[in-house]
């Protein structure tokens, strides 16, 4: 199972990196003729912006989190753990963001049970929320799958299960029954209200970095009020597959490949996109970098000055 589960993963990356480079090829001439003005380095700098706070309204999300759970960690010091374990996620393996935020909820006094919910939950109000989202729009035509009624309506009917399975009546006899130390159930753990204000937060976070999106293709598409939603709904449609994909770290291919395979190419020309998602990935990532920089620092400076 270990060596088919490897497998996958790496045939998924493969494909992915075969579809963008066949893409990038074809698209070779146009690529390169492109120019960079300060209109478009602008631009770049607003998307930089958008991303990062995006990335810092996710951690501050992220403390919603714990305290639906009652965790000690809290405040700036949570915000600094997930700014700086956020970077972490494009090492292979893909979990080492979610093991350093447990082992720090651990290391203020918790336990690895109790540090594990919240460290899941929040992806998985992510997820939610991108369903939410392309769900909405390919029920309104503005997303364009080739979704049969019975696959639209199993994840219509996954959502809601799954709206409704995030409720404390439901979720907390099910961690009771999970959670399990030394023989003796922890009591503790549970969650004390439903995460409604959570999941507009990520639903809130994947605006902005639709946003930060947007603002990259401004330079080289005639955008107008009606295609807005058509990017926002792509960008989180490709987001999601980036998060649920095995393949590489941070969904590094995966999002730019369903990005660029989910607009629609007479609209959104493809030596286009392709330079949007790659400049999207490399102020991504810059973003993420500067923002674990910043926590670290500041968060030094309170603790020397206390």
């Amino acid at each position: 199972m270990k060596l088919l589960k490897q497998f996958l993963r790496y045939f998924i990356f493969g494909i992915t990196l075969f579809f963008l480079a066949t893409t990038i090829v074809n698209n070779w001439r146009s690529i390169t003729s492109i120019e960079f003005n300060k209109y478009l380095f602008l631009l770049i700098f607003i998307s930089l912006i958008l991303n990062s706070f995006a990335h810092i309204f996710s951690a501050w999300v992220w403390t919603w989190i714990l305290t639906l759970f009652n965790c000690k960690l809290g405040g700036f010091s949570a915000v600094k753990i997930y700014l700086i374990t956020n970077i972490s996620k494009y090492i292979p393996g893909n979990i080492w963001h979610f093991v350093g935020r447990i082992k720090a909820i651990q290391n203020h006094g918790d336990s690895i049970a109790l540090g594990t919910f919240p460290v899941v939950l929040e992806p998985l109000l992510m997820a939610i929320a991108s369903l939410l989202i392309t769900i909405f729009s390919v029920s309104l035509g503005i997303l364009e799958v080739n979704f049969s009624p019975l696959i639209f309506s199993l994840l219509l009917f996954f959502i809601l299960i799954i709206l409704i399975v995030i409720h404390p009546k439901f979720i907390n006899p099910v961690l009771k029954k999970l959670v399990i130390n030394k023989g003796k159930v922890e009591t503790n753990i549970k969650l004390n209200k439903y995460p409604f204000l959570p999941l507009i937060g990520e639903l809130i976070f994947l605006l902005l970095r639709g946003s930060a999106f947007m603002a990259l293709m401004m330079p080289f598409i005639d955008l107008n009020i009606i295609l807005i939603p058509q990017v926002l709904t792509a960008f989180s449609f490709a987001w999601l597959i980036g998060l649920i994909v095995p393949g590489a770290p941070g969904g590094l291919g995966i999002f730019e490949a369903v990005a660029i395979a989910s607009l629609d190419p007479t609209i959104f020309p493809r030596d286009k996109i392709i330079i949007v998602v790659a400049l999207f990935r490399f102020i991504s990532i810059i973003a993420e970098t500067f923002t674990a920089y910043l926590a670290w620092l500041l968060y030094s400076v309170i603790v020397n000055n206390e």
